[in-house]
Parts: structure tokens; sequence; C-alpha cells
């Protein structure tokens, strides 16, 4: 809980309205839940010395302050950008706050730094996102039980959507705004002809791995997270925009394998063997290093943020074992939590650092592409069950969250 220091206790009203409001929008960009940001606001309010009340959504902000109970409220509201994941930055905005509490800097040095750390260098430049994508494509394809040949082409396809990212930051918002379409278009269309060469490719699996860092499972997973949590137009906004991006994919992806499919025929074959189960191990590591590197954890936070991914693994893997796979989301969101709190406890640093990378490891997005994509080849009682597991472990989990932060009580940090 943070305590108020001394000389922030009479710090000038709208100066430090001003600079909360600066530092929840600043926050939110970088990756901070809505829960989460809404009681740190309140508390650092509380540190300032005045009365804060927050309520935040995907799009927007609405700041209630006081000077004291008996004063009236002055409210604000912003219109937020959409967030993004910058673990990097969202670090410093939260040793910012540290500093601010210490006495080491004024509001008005903090709300510079503020400026800083959003024109600051991510710590991961495009030669270690291209490779991290490579990473994660690989990774996936091994995790899907797939032949090698569909893991080259995932690693592959996987560089080539993140050169897509590239020049969808160039062109603008209205780029970025049809990137899921144009990306599975092109991977799917690339697919085919591949497959064509090497008739054994798995289709579908092979556009899901080269796409897994695009897909909206956790979009969705967080939705329903935040409805749970009575974040009801949080959640609801959330939940329809993940919604509609996996749509989105779904349809570039249709489009481009029946183009291609109209002009090269390919008849079908036996699925490839399988690579060994051994592989997994080797390729475990390399995907959840590069799930961390492409949410820009920090040099500083990389290993912790790679044990709690390691961590949530092996409570999926040890809850299928026992049960199956809805008990290992169940238990590897548990452990993921208790520790990413007991971390944040012992280094006073933000939770979301080492808990985001690993619930985007557990989120099932790749569940709802698949199915959505058996509904449409046909198949639907396959496809409906598919998309209801993907909101399943998505409530799975939410108890997760509830479950581990009931059993270590989770520290005010972003």
């Amino acid at each position: 809980m943070m305590s108020p220091a001394n000389h922030t206790k009479n710090a000038n009203f709208d100066v430090a309205c001003a600079f909360i409001i600066k530092l929840g929008e600043a926050a939110h960009g970088y990756g901070s839940t809505v829960g989460r940001l809404e009681v740190y606001l309140t508390r650092l309010a509380a540190a300032l010395g005045y009365h804060g009340a927050f309520r935040i959504s995907s799009t927007e902000m609405i700041c209630a302050f006081q000077e004291d109970e008996y004063q009236p409220q002055h409210m604000h509201m912003r219109v937020l950008p959409g967030a993004g994941l910058d673990l990097s930055k969202l670090a410093m905005v939260g040793e910012l706050v540290d500093m601010l509490e210490a006495g080491e800097i004024s509001l008005s040095e903090g709300s510079e730094r503020l400026d800083q750390i959003g024109k600051s260098p991510v710590p991961w430049g495009r030669l270690a996102n291209g490779i991290a994508y490579a990473f994660v494509g690989a990774g996936l394809a091994v995790l899907f039980s797939l032949g090698w040949w569909d893991v080259l082409f995932s690693t592959v396809f996987s560089m080539l959507v993140y050169g897509m990212v590239l020049l969808s930051g160039s062109f603008g918002a209205r780029t970025a705004e049809w990137l899921p379409l144009t990306s599975a278009f092109v991977v799917a269309a690339l697919t085919v002809v591949a497959r064509f060469m090497v008739p054994e490719l798995n289709l579908v699996l092979v556009i899901v791995a080269a796409i897994a860092v695009l897909l909206p499972g956790y979009t969705i997973s967080l939705g329903i997270i935040e409805l749970v949590g009575r974040h009801v137009v949080s959640g609801t906004a959330h939940l329809m925009s993940g919604l509609v991006y996996l749509a989105k994919q779904l349809a570039g992806a249709w489009l481009g394998a029946a183009l291609v499919i109209s002009l090269l025929p390919a008849h079908p074959v036996s699925a490839a063997t399988p690579v060994g189960s051994v592989w997994l191990w080797l390729f475990m590591p390399p995907l959840i290093v590069g799930l961390c590197v492409i949410f820009q954890t920090s040099k500083r936070d990389l290993f912790a943020a790679c044990f709690g991914c390691a961590v949530a693994y092996a409570g999926i893997l040890l809850g299928s074992a026992i049960t199956g796979g809805n008990l290992g989301n169940l238990l590897g969101t548990i452990i993921a939590v208790v520790f990413a709190n007991l971390w944040a406890r012992k280094t006073g640093r933000p939770t979301s650092i080492v808990l985001l990378p690993a619930i985007i490891l557990l989120v099932s997005g790749s569940i709802g592409f698949r199915g959505l994509a058996a509904m449409s080849a046909g198949q639907v009682a396959s496809g409906e069950q598919q998309v209801l597991q993907m909101f399943v472990v998505a409530l799975t989990i939410a108890a997760g969250l509830l479950v581990g932060n009931t059993i270590v009580q989770s520290k005010t940090t972003l």
C-alpha cells in the first residue's frame, strides 16, 4: 500500500490532478489492466493528499478528484488511444512513482520524466523482434505436434508477419486496421502455395502458428476477466474487439486460401509425422523468450518474466496430467499469479511485467481461430465445440486469477 510522502502531501491540487491523469493515460497505453490501474491511481491520489475515484474502460478514463471529503468533486474525462503492451515502459512508470513517493523528484519533474519515458527507445530492436517472431512461430508449430516442414514454414511466415507489422506502423493507423485481414490473407495464400510443393503441410495450424502473435486471445480473455470483475463496459469492449479482430483474421485467411486453391488445386494427403516430443523441451524456451521480447520486457526483468511463463506452463502440464486441459489452465494461471505477486512484493515492480506474458502463453486465441475455420469449412459441430472451448479457457483463466490473488494478495502495482 502506498504511503504518503511529506513533500507531496500539500502538492498543488491542479498540478496533482494533471499528473495523475497523465500517468493513467501512459500506464494504460503501456499495458496496465483496467482494474489494476483504477486501484493504483486511487492509491496514488491518496499518497498525494487528495481523494480520487476512477472509472476506466478501453476507450476512456473518467476521473473525479477532491481536495478533501467536504469539497466538491472536480471531474475530468479523457479519450484513450488503443492500449498496447510495452512492459519496459510500464516498469519505468512504476519506478517514477516510487521516486515521487520517496521525495526524490517533484510533480513537475515527474511529468517531464513521463514525457521522456514515452520517447525512450524500446529495449529490443527490430532484429531482436524479428528473431522473437520466428521463435514463437517455430515453438508453436512444435507445440501443435506438427512436422518439420510445418515448423520451417511457420518460422518463415512468422517473420513475414513481423515485416507486415513494421510496414503497417509506417503507413499509419488506417493501415494498422487492415493488418489482421491482410496478414492472414498473405500467410494463407503462401501456405497453400507451399502445400502445393509439400502436400503434407497442415494448412490451418501453419497459418495459426504464423499469425499467433496477432491473435486476439489475450483481448478476448481480458474481456471475460473484466466482466467477471464487474468492469462491464471495458470487458464488453475488449470482448467484442477481440471477436471482431478474430473475424477479420478468419476472413483474410479464407480469402487467401480460396484464391490460391482455385488456381492450384491440391489433393489432400495424410499429415506429416510430428516431430518427437523431446523437441518440445528444446523449442519451448525460445518460444517463451520470444513472447517476452515481443512485449518489450526490459532486460532487467527478462529472466523473471521468462520464469513466470515457465512455471505457468509447468502448471498446465501438471494439471493436464491429473485430469485434463481445463484444470491445467486453471493450475497454470494460479501458479503464475502467485509467483507474480510474490515477485512484485519482493521487488516493488509492476506485477504485470511477469504476469502478462504468462497469461498470454495460456490464452485461447488459437482455439477460437481453429473453431471458426472449421465452421467455415462446414464442420459446424467441431467448430462450435472449439469456439466454446475458447470461452471456457478464458473463464478458467479468470478463475485462476481470483484464486491466485486469494492465496497471495496482490500488491498495488501497475
